[in-house]
């Protein structure tokens, strides 16, 4: 071999045929193929989300479909279920005098504005019981804890100018309870009634609330109340208390306090034997009223139907609810919550 030729050139026999190498590396072919695939596999992936998209749209468009007939369809059930509770509620005592008994009215649960002891309901059997001929007298059965003042007030007032107007005799009968603003009204009866183990009394006012402003202090929370009236925010929660305003909350509630004392020296008169506890807000089974002349004697609504009214047939004339208006309210419930849950949403009671 020369020196002088190049080692890389390749070997050749005698002949100055070049000898046979090893075989060349195989290149990779352009990669035109892949490169034309993704965009297609992308593509294919679109196609496929958008389809599912469409899909999910038109589901969602056939629920809302039905949803709407639904409610078509639950208001016209709706309004045909109350026409026809209309149609067929009884008319109490409307068409003809009924034969001698004793009407009942019954004050059940808080005394609060849209509850069953509201002075809206209260005064409407009030008002039933009164002008019915056929009632002797008018019974109330109290099962109550007491509530609004203004709602007690409204029902008491109430009672005292139905009494003078129909000159019928009213009994309060007392079961479990008749506290606060239960006996508020109680003291309009001619009578209470009680059982020796019911409760009665708590001649008071209340007005009840928190105050969060050391836990604000510790955890670092600072309120922010801006009000127009010096006032206005009184005995907020969040904020600190200032006496003049707690003076005149006191105020109120003490006037309120000497309304139902007023009240109740009118109601019970010489039979009610105060003393330093009588107005402090205490309570006290039915013996002890007794004796304090909060109550007049034991009795139930039979005895006082039979033994005092002498009329023992009893008429209830307390409000109710019909078929017709419970199942209203029940469907629109139902319909309610599942409008909400069609829409992704819960229903929740707070």
């Amino acid at each position: 071999m020369n020196p002088n030729d190049d080692p890389s050139a390749p070997a050749s026999d005698d002949a100055g045929t070049p000898a046979p190498g090893p075989a060349p590396t195989p290149r990779a072919a352009p990669a035109v193929a892949s490169a034309a695939a993704v965009p297609t596999t992308e593509r294919a992936s679109l196609e496929r989300t958008l389809e599912q998209v469409a899909q999910q749209l038109l589901r969602e468009r056939r629920a809302d479909r039905r949803w709407r007939m639904v409610f078509r369809l639950g208001w016209l059930v709706v309004a045909g279920v109350l026409v026809w509770g209309a149609a067929s509620a009884p008319q109490l005592h409307k068409s003809a005098p009924t034969t001698p008994h004793t009407a009942l009215v019954e004050l059940r649960g808080e005394i609060a504005l849209d509850t069953e002891a509201s002075a809206e309901q209260m005064l409407s059997g009030l008002r039933s019981a009164f002008e019915d001929a056929g009632a002797q007298a008018v019974v109330l059965r109290i099962n109550s804890p007491g509530g609004s003042p203004v709602q007690s007030g409204i029902v008491h007032d109430e009672i005292l100018r139905l009494k003078a107007l129909h000159k019928k005799k009213v009994y309060a009968v007392v079961e479990e309870v008749c506290a606060s603003g239960a006996y508020y009204i109680a003291v309009a009866a001619d009578e209470i009634f009680v059982d020796k183990a019911s409760i009665v009394g708590s001649i008071g006012v209340l007005m009840d609330g928190f105050g969060f402003t050391d836990v604000m202090k510790k955890v670092g929370v600072e309120r922010r109340l801006l009000t127009a009236g010096r006032n206005k925010g009184m005995l907020d929660p969040f904020s600190p208390e200032k006496p003049e305003q707690v003076a005149h909350a006191q105020a109120m509630l003490d006037q309120i306090h000497q309304q139902f004392i007023t009240v109740v020296r009118e109601g019970r008169g010489q039979r009610l034997k105060e003393d330093e506890d009588t107005f402090s807000g205490l309570f006290w089974n039915g013996e002890e009223a007794v004796k304090r002349g909060l109550a007049d004697r034991y009795g139930t609504l039979d005895m006082v139907a039979r033994d005092v009214v002498k009329a023992e047939e009893i008429i209830d004339y307390t409000p109710t609810e019909n078929v017709a208006e419970r199942l209203a309210k029940r469907f629109g419930a139902a319909i309610g919550e599942g409008a909400v849950r069609a829409m992704g949403g819960s229903l929740r009671l707070h």
